[in-house]
């Protein structure tokens, strides 16, 4: 099967975007000293992502898709701490 350049770039460009779609995704600490309790929980959500991708890759992927749903949920409960960051620096408000 041959394919045109056009076709290859628009490949790559789709697995880029991918790769960065998951790359956006996993959890990260971006919550400040001013919410200690928050940052805090927001760093070990990042450790515990990192400890059960480390349990993916040394079974092989085989946790019967448990250990990627725990993932996607620690993803979750990361996005959650912001926004109740958020809400905190607006006197408790979500707008």
């Amino acid at each position: 099967m041959h394919l045109s350049p056009r076709s290859t770039r628009l490949l790559l460009l789709g697995a880029l975007a991918v790769a960065g779609i998951a790359q956006a995704q996993q959890p990260v600490v971006n919550i400040g000293e001013r919410h200690g309790n928050l940052r805090a929980a927001q760093e070990h959500i990042v450790s515990a992502y990192q400890l059960v991708g480390n349990a993916q890759q040394a079974n092989d992927d085989r946790l019967g898709g448990h250990a990627g749903k725990a993932r996607q949920l620690l993803i979750q409960a990361d996005q959650e701490l912001r926004l109740a960051a958020d809400a905190a620096n607006n006197g408790g408000h979500n707008w």
